[in-house]
């Protein structure tokens, strides 16, 4: 017998223009592992093709997250669709941009030093900021569309919130250094707090292991948008085997568990960051405000987990009654 429309599931449509930023993403990544490979030039104390590679992959996600949340949408599809538009393509310029600067072997960020640096960056500052209201108005629309129960709908709300906090906290590392103003300096702005950029750092993700560091907490925010469905993705694959997982209120209980988790962390990170300190350097206060996090999160969890077993405990309860009283 045929399915008739109405009868087959709803497909999602994949956001075209994401889409294709995601491939070009992935052309620059690649081309970027060549580079590393082949070029042995360096800029700012790191290879010159790995700012090409790491922002390549992590807009790759992105592009890929955004394109899947908008093509689910049943309602505000247009605005949406507008919306995820406008992240394409200022994040294809911001793309580009730095993808051009690497190839000539200049930074591409806070960078003053000639009328060509000045104008790329100018264009990619604006380009910055239009994205971050186009993201806004994405999350608006998310906000406003339901998903199939409770905890979906709250993990894509606080991942698109978090992530938003993640991109504006961003703007931090374009205000110019006390040391820049003083010198006059062509470059305005910097990542490393405390020190110039360019000093020791992490592999691949390239963070100072001697100062703060602003690139952190715009990192761990921006990707809020992945890491709190995903953690809610696990709990329900968790579900198949432990039955207090089944609970809806076991769900919410601990994806709100995860947000306030996530959302202490970027503002530790943030707060560690302004102090002009490394990340693998913590000192007490950091550690003691780590500590704090983690007890609240235990402590959310265990409640989460209760909350879930007195449901499951009242639901057969009630199940054992209606089966007494009901007549044989």
């Amino acid at each position: 017998m045929s399915t008739t429309p109405r009868e087959r599931p709803d497909r999602i449509r994949w956001h075209r223009p994401l889409i294709a930023l995601a491939i070009a993403s992935a052309l620059v990544s690649a081309t970027a592992i060549v580079g590393l490979v082949v070029d042995p030039r360096e800029l700012v104390g790191a290879p010159v093709w790995a700012k090409a590679l790491k922002f390549g992959l992590s807009i790759l996600i992105y592009a890929v997250t955004w394109a899947w949340l908008i093509g689910q949408l049943r309602r505000f599809r247009r605005i949406a669709w507008w919306a995820g538009t406008v992240i394409a393509v200022t994040l294809i310029l911001e793309l580009g941009i730095i993808t051009l600067q690497v190839a000539r072997g200049h930074r591409s960020h806070y960078n003053n030093a000639n009328p060509l640096d000045e104008t790329l960056w100018s264009i990619m500052g604006t380009a910055i900021m239009v994205l971050w209201l186009a993201t806004l108005v994405a999350a608006v629309v998310l906000w406003f569309t339901p998903g199939r129960d409770g905890a979906r709908t709250l993990a894509v709300r606080a991942g698109s919130v978090l992530s938003l906090v993640g991109l504006g906290l961003g703007f931090l590392m374009t205000l110019p250094t006390d040391a820049q103003l003083a010198a006059e300096s062509d470059i305005i702005g910097a990542h490393t707090v405390g020190a110039e950029d360019g000093g020791p750092g992490l592999p691949i993700l390239g963070w100072s292991t001697e100062h703060g560091d602003l690139r952190i907490p715009h990192f761990i925010g921006m990707h809020a948008l992945q890491l709190i469905p995903l953690a809610l993705i696990l709990i329900e694959l968790a579900a198949a085997r432990v039955a207090v997982f089944r609970s809806l209120r076991t769900r919410v209980g601990l994806v709100w568990t995860v947000t306030a988790g996530y959302a202490g962390v970027v503002a530790l990170v943030t707060w560690q960051a302004l102090r002009g300190q490394s990340i693998v350097h913590p000192d007490a206060l950091t550690l003691t405000a780590g500590g704090a996090i983690s007890v609240a999160v235990a402590a959310g969890i265990l409640l989460s987990l209760a909350g879930g077993r007195r449901e499951r405990t009242r639901a057969a309860d009630a199940s054992r009654e209606d089966a007494i009283a009901s007549p044989r």
